[in-house]
C-alpha cells in the first residue's frame, strides 16, 4: 500500500496553540493543492518554505481556517516521499476536518507509525533508528531521550554493522584458508579466539545494558513495606512532594494500595503504597494485603520502613525474612521522636542491607533516601557505550552471543573449522534481523503497532 498518499495529525490530541496535519505519497502536492488555498492568488507552492493561506472545503466553495502549509519535496523528507505539513490552530474538530478533507480528495488515513514504516521500507533509516525515535516520543526521563537520540543518529547501527564487519572478515579468513590449503592462507587458531572473545566481549556488554536500558524505558517498581503505622503514608507523601495518601494516628488507614510515578536526577521510580503487613479481621484490609504482599514480590525493590519509636519486636525480623532475595532498603522512621528501638544493633544483625535513620514527617533525610534509591536500585551503565532498551533487542543480542560463544567453545576443544565456522556464522543473519535488513511482515507490525498515528 506504499503507493498510496497518506494523511494524519501529527501532534497529540487536545487543545492547543498549533495543531500539525502531515501529508506523505506521491500526490500529497495535488491533494494539498485541492484542500489549501494561499493568501495570495496564483501563489505557486515553493519547497521548504511557510506559506500562509486558508484551508479550503472544495465541496461547499468556502474558506474556514487559516493555516501554514509547508512542501518538502522527495526525496530529502523525512520518508523520502513528498511531505506536506499543514499548520493550523490546535482544536481537535479543526484538524479532523483538515484530515477529512484530505481523504475526500484522494489521501489514505495512516496506520500507526505508518510514515516511520516508509522512512524505513524506502532506505532513510534502520529499524533499530525506527525504534529509537519511538522511545524519544515516549522518553521518561532526558538520560534516555539523550540514549534514544544517539541511536536515532546510528551510534547502535554502526556498532553492530562493525561487529558484523569484523565476523565477515574473520570467516572470510577462515574459509580461504579451507578453500585454498595450498596458498599459505590458514589462519591461526590463536588468532581466531582473539577475533572471538572481543566479538563475545562486545556482545555480552550490550545484554548486560539492557538492565539499565529496562529501567530507563521503564522506571523500577519500589513498594513501601512494613508494619501498620509506622510511617508508610507519610513516607509516600514525603517522596512525591505532595499529600496523595491518606494519614491518620490509627492504624489501617491504607486498606488498597496507591501508585504514583516520581522522578529522581534521570531515574522513573513506580513507587507504591500498601496496607500495613499484620493479622487482621477486615476483609477489605486483608483483600489489600493480599495484593500488596503480591506486588511487593514482583517490584524491582523494596523500601522497608520499621519504627524507630517503639522497641524492635519479632515481627519486625520476620518483614525482613519474607522479602529474602529481593533489594532491599531499612528505614527507621520517625527519628525525630525518642528513640527505642536498638538501630546499631538492628543493623548489625543485618549488614548487607543499606539502612538509613529518616523522619517522613520532618523530612529528616529525605533527600539522603533519593539519593539512597538511586544508588541501590538502579543498575550501573555498565562496560557498553550503547544501551538496550529493547527486549526485541536484548534476545537477538543473546542469540547472537550463544552462536559465538559456542563456536569459541568448539575451536578450543579442538572440532574442525567446518564444525565451529556453522555456528559463528549464525552470528550474521541474526545481526541482519537486529538492524532490519532481514525482518518479516509479522514482526515489522510488531515493531511499529505501539507508534502513534502521525508519526
Amino acid at each position: 500500500m506504499q503507493e498510496d498518499t497518506i494523511i494524519a495529525i501529527s501532534t497529540p490530541l487536545g487543545y492547543g496553540g498549533l495543531g500539525v496535519v502531515r501529508l506523505s505519497g506521491t500526490d500529497a502536492l495535488s491533494i494539498a493543492q485541492q484542500i489549501f488555498r494561499p493568501k495570495r492568488k496564483k501563489q505557486t507552492f515553493p519547497p521548504r518554505r511557510a506559506l500562509l493561506g486558508n484551508i479550503y472545503d472544495f465541496s461547499k466553495n468556502e474558506i474556514f481556517e487559516e493555516a501554514f502549509l509547508i512542501f518538502f519535496p522527495a526525496p530529502r523528507t523525512y520518508t523520502r516521499e513528498d511531505v506536506i505539513e499543514i499548520s493550523c490552530h490546535g482544536s481537535p474538530v479543526v484538524l479532523e476536518e483538515v484530515v477529512r478533507l484530505g481523504i475526500k480528495a484522494g489521501a489514505r488515513h495512516s496506520e500507526p507509525g505508518e510514515f516511520t514504516l516508509r522512512a524505513y521500507l524506502n532506505g532513510r533509516i534502520d529499524v533499530l533508528q525506527a525504534e529509537a525515535i519511538h522511545d524519544i516520543i515516549h522518553a521518561s526521563s532526558i538520560k534516555q531521550a539523550k540514549i534514544s537520540f544517539h541511536q536515532l543518529e546510528g551510534g547502535l547501527s554502526k556498532k553492530l554493522l562493525s561487529l558484523r564487519e569484523q565476523i565477515i572478515d574473520m570467516l572470510s579468513q577462515i574459509e580461504a584458508s579451507l578453500e585454498f590449503p595450498r596458498e599459505k592462507l590458514k589462519i591461526s587458531p590463536k588468532s581466531i579466539t582473539k577475533s572471538l572473545d572481543r566479538a563475545v566481549q562486545t556482545v555480552l556488554n550490550l545484554v548486560e545494558s539492557y538492565n539499565l536500558g529496562k529501567t530507563l524505558a521503564e522506571g523500577l517498581t519500589l513498594v513501601l513495606a512494613g508494619r501498620p503505622n509506622v510511617g508508610k503514608s507519610t513516607l509516600f507523601n514525603a517522596l512525591l512532594e505532595r499529600e496523595r495518601s491518606i494519614v491518620t494516628p490509627f492504624p489501617g488507614t491504607t486498606r488498597d494500595y496507591l501508585q504514583e510515578k516520581i522522578h529522581i536526577k534521570d531515574s522513573v521510580f513506580t513507587l507504591t503504597d500498601m496496607a500495613g503487613l499484620d493479622k487482621t479481621t477486615q476483609p477489605a484490609e486483608q483483600e489489600g494485603i493480599k495484593k500488596g504482599k503480591k506486588l511487593a514480590l514482583e517490584a524491582d525493590g523494596i523500601l522497608l520502613v520499621l519504627d524507630a519509636s517503639k522497641t524492635q519486636t519479632n515481627e519486625d525480623i520476620l518483614l525482613i525474612n519474607k522479602f529474602e532475595g529481593k533489594k532491599i532498603i531499612l528505614l527507621f522512621n520517625k527519628s525525630d521522636l525518642h528513640k527505642k528501638m536498638n538501630v546499631e544493633l538492628f543493623k548489625k544483625g543485618h549488614p548487607d542491607l543499606a539502612s538509613l535513620e529518616i523522619s517522613a514527617l520532618t523530612g529528616k533525610n529525605i533527600s539522603l533516601l533519593k539519593d539512597l534509591m538511586r544508588e541501590k536500585f538502579v543498575p550501573s551503565t555498565g562496560k557498553s557505550e550503547e544501551i538496550i532498551l529493547h527486549l526485541r533487542q536484548k534476545l537477538l543480542l543473546e542469540s547472537i552471543y550463544s552462536a559465538l560463544k559456542l563456536g569459541r567453545n568448539l575451536l578450543m576443544d579442538g572440532y574442525s573449522e567446518e564444525i565451529y565456522v556453522e555456528e559463528i556464522r549464525k552470528a550474521v543473519p541474526l545481526i541482519g534481523e537486529l538492524t532490519g535488513e532481514i525482518l518479516n511482515d509479522d514482526i515489522l507490525k510488531e515493531i511499529f503497532k505501539s507508534f502513534c498515528v502521525g508519526k
